[in-house]
């Protein structure tokens, strides 16, 4: 069997037979000249030996679920009712759907693709496209990093209400007043009332201002012990502490052996929240005043539009809950197969996604109208828009339900499911980012490297569960993982991908995958509605920059605001950075550096040819293919 040499790029084209889709893969390979010719042949990239070192998803559902547990957890739950109702209600929808059209499920779909087709996400995906901005990559592992570190302090308040709805059996901790912690409260089902802080005896006469709930006082005084603010971070809350570390274990022995293990588990976790949240949904709506929980929800207040706060947090809103921006989804993707079809994966996502952020705030709002309707005030004024406002909320749903406890644990089960499945998705996709950056080091001390990285964000977490840690806890929401650095990151992600790298170029990758060419409007909204939506709502935020504030009251003190811009800065500062360094650290004069960092450098992986009819890859039978994937030094070419 006679055999000739092919040598693919822009210097020397392929004699390949005309019947073969190559779509111009830059690689050297020996094949057959003697097979039978298939209807038609395209170019995929199998590693059996990659896939070993690697790993894979064993069945294309599981990527799909593990998608699904990714976005839909608690950003839909926990701080979209949150953001919403701090944002006015309906002004919020209007600018959440503007960036779910034009910035949400278009990027979310090229950030799978690109892990998909690259077979690596994280720190290397921008890079191989776009080396001058790699420092994207690097902006994006430490926002994710920062994430991971405060995500699990929610999970740590989750497990401290669902073992605490088994303490006082068959009542639950916050149904009542009687209690060490409670101070200045009033329970309109009993009319019991506490108030041991208030030195007025005609408190009672403005209810909606000066006492709380049963319910709030637990969250606020039992859970958090919360302090009068972030200058008095107080003693430590050693029962927090011990579900921070419990949290942790958990996330650990899930993702020990690599996320793409952990395919079954992911099925349950992200179906069975769908079970609570509607049982939930249906009392809540039938609560006496939800239909103005629910009107104040649906209706927009406009003059709230010409703020830039309602655009900033529905856009990182729709990132946060998308899981853009942060590596996960390339680092998702990588594990594909490489002709799977992950458009429809990213489409059925995000609107499961949007679907359950409008179902829990459904929930949210019907509750808080009840709330209202038993302190006689409005909805904009019931509870404190903090991000508590989930463990405020469902917690009094459940009072009204027969079987309270039972339904307590069910509620803050799924909740913590939904909390544990995005944490393992986002710490796997920080640990799959670095280790694929450097795969050599670290690729054979992986399990090593997870107990590390673990230990090293439940320490960082510690001080979030002091007295004082919910104020530390909001100021890394609001800094490290969204707002300016969120949409700064996925601005020159971007622009690397569909500028520099082309979406032309993007199109045939897809296209090469898939079988199928993205249309139209996708193609607008990479190359110019997501850049121009993120570029205004960033532009408009400097402008008319606000304070920090905790609840209705309390505002962050001066320099605990600088403290929040250097979090974001940290991640920001990585893409001007590492772009100046790599052009003054080139080999060639500054323009030539300059020039080549805007050339991909896409690493190689094995290359076999698949019959797109049959659906399989050709036996040797029919073709044989060597694949050299280990390009010379210089390889510096585009890939089309």
């Amino acid at each position: 069997m006679s055999e000739r040499t092919y040598f693919w790029n822009e210097k020397k084209q392929s004699e390949f037979p005309k019947d073969m889709d190559v779509d111009g893969s830059f690689l050297q390979f020996t094949a057959s000249t003697e097979f039978t010719k298939p209807d038609k042949i395209s170019v995929g990239y199998e590693s059996p030996q990659d896939t070993t070192e690697r790993g894979g998803w064993t069945n294309k559902l599981d990527f799909l679920f593990s998608c699904i547990s990714l976005s839909v957890g608690l950003g839909n739950v926990w701080r979209f009712p949150y953001l919403c109702y701090k944002n006015g209600g309906g002004a919020f929808l209007v600018t959440y759907s503007i960036a779910m059209i034009f910035c949400g499920i278009p990027i979310f779909f090229q950030e799978v693709a690109i892990g998909q087709y690259l077979g690596s996400g994280g720190l290397t995906f921008v890079g191989q496209l776009c080396p001058l901005l790699k420092g994207v990559g690097y902006a994006t592992m430490t926002i994710v990093f920062l994430l991971d570190v405060y995500y699990c302090i929610i999970i740590a308040w989750t497990i401290y209400y669902f073992v605490n709805t088994f303490v006082i059996l068959p009542d639950l901790p916050w149904s009542s007043c009687g209690n060490s912690w409670n101070k200045r409260c009033y329970n309109p089902e009993t009319n019991e009332t506490v108030l041991r802080s208030i030195n007025n005896s005609g408190a009672l006469g403005n209810l909606s201002f000066k006492v709380a709930t049963p319910v709030e006082e637990f969250f606020e005084n039992r859970v958090l012990g919360i302090s009068t603010g972030i200058e008095e971070i107080g003693g430590m809350q050693w029962q927090l502490f011990g579900c921070l570390t419990l949290g942790w274990i958990i996330i650990y022995f899930i993702i020990r052996k690599g996320l793409h293990q952990s395919g079954k588990i992911i099925w349950f976790t992200a179906l069975f929240p769908y079970v609570v949240l509607i049982i939930l949904l249906g009392r809540a709506v039938t609560l006496k005043g939800a239909e103005d929980g629910l009107l104040y929800y649906i209706t927009p207040r406009w003059e709230e539009l010409l703020s830039p706060g309602p655009w900033m947090d529905g856009a990182t809103q729709i990132f946060f809950a998308y899981s853009i921006g942060c590596g996960a989804l390339p680092a998702l993707g990588s594990y594909n197969k490489f002709h799977h079809n992950c458009y429809k994966d990213a489409i059925i996502t995000c609107v499961i996604n949007t679907l359950t952020s409008l179902l829990a705030g459904c929930v949210t709002f019907s509750i808080l109208g009840h709330i209202a309707l038993e302190k006689s005030t409005g909805v904009a004024n019931v509870v404190q828009s903090g991000p508590g406002l989930v463990f405020l909320t469902y917690p009094e749903v459940v009072l009204k339900l027969p079987g309270a406890p039972f339904w307590a644990a069910t509620f803050f089960f799924m909740l913590l499911l939904l909390g544990i499945d995005s944490a393992f998705c986002l710490v796997e996709s920080f640990i799959t980012g670095v280790v694929d950056n450097w795969s050599e080091t670290l690729r054979p001390h992986r399990h090593k490297f997870t107990v590390i990285i673990c230990i090293l964000m439940f320490l960082l977490g510690i001080p979030m569960v002091t007295h004082g840690g919910v104020y530390i806890f909001q100021l890394m929401d609001y800094y490290s993982a969204s707002g300016m650095s969120l949409l700064w990151v996925c601005f020159f992600q971007t622009v690397a991908i569909s500028w520099i790298f082309g979406t032309d170029k993007l199109c045939s990758c897809i296209e090469q995958m898939i079988g199928i060419a993205p249309n139209y409007f996708l193609v607008i909204c990479w190359k110019f509605f997501g850049p121009i939506v993120m570029l205004a709502i960033f532009v408009a935020h400097c402008i008319k920059y606000e304070p920090l504030t905790y609840g209705n009251d309390y505002k962050y003190p001066r320099w605990a605001e600088y403290v929040g811009i250097c979090i974001s800065l940290s991640s920001m500062i990585w893409i001007p950075a590492y772009a100046l360094y790599y052009i003054c650290a080139g080999r060639g004069t500054l323009l030539q550096n300059f020039k080549s960092g805007l050339l991909p450098q896409i690493k190689q992986r094995k290359l076999s040819l698949r019959d797109k009819n049959a659906g399989r890859i050709m036996s040797e039978s029919n073709v044989i293919l060597e694949a050299d994937i280990s390009p010379d030094a210089s390889f510096s070419v585009e890939r089309y």
